[in-house]
């Protein structure tokens, strides 16, 4: 049984049907692809947030998605662009770009931090400002890496774990910094750099083509059947789901491991289940205009990090999906919040009018008319790795571990900031670690889950 039928659940489910193995895959959802999903939105093909296939994604990874696929898989180049300290700069950074049009005092207090980092007091390595503050100097921090923080996560820097900086900073230093901006530069720049994958007809097509893998290899797949119980048994998994039951030997859940703990309370004791309750999540409010325009700007994404415009990033797919109603164009603005935040329960209308004043305020007015307004709301979009979380991460981990057929991966699974091609790799490996028997070898997925410990999100 995998429960989840995003990416993680879906790869491993499709790895496994192919050996052979009696797979069934159940999701509450009506479509595949949870997060990394796409829907229908007007005459568009939506993403849930603004997606890309990175060319570092494994090798057997992307041999498999290219067969799905085939030449809907395009290669497109990196064309988005960030609003820093009142100026926008091209993003991923580029070396004449960013000489160019970077204000004066960033550059220069860049250039100081870098200088002094020799005599730049040790990190204390206990919180993500520790490690960003050693590593790249005050400057960039206060302009760029602090602000979005408090924006992503709700958090003070100073409040926020190391182990966040390790998870999504690739650059945490100005060296790492200025080798990321020199590998765009001709005779050092890394293969693929610069470029991405995307599915012609919205990233959830990756999704829908590991489905449709799945079932041709002999997979069941039930849809709109929310988990119910998990019930762990001498020789079997019961799981009860949309009002049906299954039996199994095996189980690999792909849900959030705080909710997976939580249905299987029956064999949870006190302490795991307030470590899983000490784990929280960040909230996502995704707010889909349709403009009457056939393209509102030429950049794939926009990036926001500073504190006076509420939305963290704006996506427009249709420069880069090259598919959609004659036109139309489709934007995407992602706004992070809590689920108990007034902002939570706002109407669609007011969030539209809340995308259009950040817009404005930073000089991308919408002049067209707005056909039409879609929301959607996301629960568990990022973890947030409080101070002290490992901890309690641990503490759960350990427990799992003690199951013998119940398994937790993936990117909501292992409580992880990652990539698809990450998750996809989590898939891959629990599949290698499962048995024809449906027995897990559980020291070899331990092993795997090193590994998983070393990815560092890409954007």
């Amino acid at each position: 049984m995998v429960v989840g039928a995003g990416p993680a659940g879906l790869g491993a489910a499709f790895r496994l049907a192919r050996r052979g193995l009696r797979v069934t895959v159940i999701d509450r959802a009506a479509e595949v692809g949870g997060n990394a999903g796409s829907f229908d939105c007007f005459g568009f093909r939506a993403d849930c947030g603004s997606h890309r296939l990175h060319p570092s994604c494994g090798p057997d990874i992307l041999e498999d998605i290219r067969a799905f696929l085939g030449d809907d898989l395009l290669d497109r180049p990196r064309h988005g662009r960030i609003h820093l300290a009142g100026r926008w700069l091209h993003f991923p950074l580029k070396p004449a770009d960013l000489l160019r049009r970077a204000p004066l005092p960033l550059i220069a207090g860049f250039a100081r931090d870098t200088l002094l980092k020799p005599f730049r007091a040790a990190s204390k390595d206990e919180s993500f400002a520790d490690i960003l503050r050693t590593g790249l100097g005050p400057a960039m921090c206060e302009q760029f890496y602090f602000p979005y923080a408090r924006k992503i996560w709700g958090l003070e820097p100073e409040a926020l774990d190391a182990e966040q900086a390790r998870r999504r900073v690739a650059a945490g230093s100005a060296s790492k910094l200025i080798a990321k901006v020199l590998g765009l530069l001709p005779g050092f720049r890394r293969p693929g750099a610069g470029r991405f994958y995307y599915p012609r007809y919205g990233f959830g097509q990756i999704a829908e083509g590991y489905r449709d893998a799945a079932i041709a290899a002999g997979a069941e797949l039930h849809l709109n059947a929310p988990l119910e119980e998990i019930h762990l048994e001498p020789d079997s998994v019961l799981i009860r789901a949309g009002g049906t039951e299954h039996r199994a030997s095996l189980a690999l859940s792909t849900i959030p491991v705080t909710i997976l703990a939580r249905v299987l309370q029956q064999t949870a004791p006190p302490d795991v289940l307030a470590s899983a309750a000490a784990l929280r999540y960040r909230a996502m409010l995704l707010v889909y205009l349709v403009l009457s325009t056939p393209r509102f700007t030429e950049f794939d994404a926009h990036y926001f990090p500073s504190s006076g415009i509420r939305i963290t990033r704006l996506s427009e797919p249709r420069n880069y999906s090259l598919h959609g109603p004659p036109g139309r164009t489709l934007l995407c603005a992602e706004l992070p919040c809590d689920v108990h935040d007034e902002v939570w329960r706002m109407t669609a209308d007011d969030l539209a009018d809340l995308v259009r004043e950040d817009l404005a305020a930073a000089g991308l007015p919408i002049e067209v008319p707005v056909e039409h307004v879609e929301v959607r709301r996301l629960a568990q979009a990022y973890p947030i790795y409080e101070r002290g979380f490992h901890h309690h991460l641990v503490r759960l981990n350990h427990w799992l571990d003690s199951l013998p057929r119940v398994v937790s991966l993936g990117r909501q699974g292992l409580f992880a900031h990652d990539n698809t091609h990450h998750t996809l790799a989590m898939a891959y490996a629990a599949a290698r670690c499962t048995g024809d028997d449906g027995t897990f070898n559980h020291g070899r997925w331990r092993e795997e889950r090193v590994v998983f410990e070393s990815f560092v999100v890409e954007d």
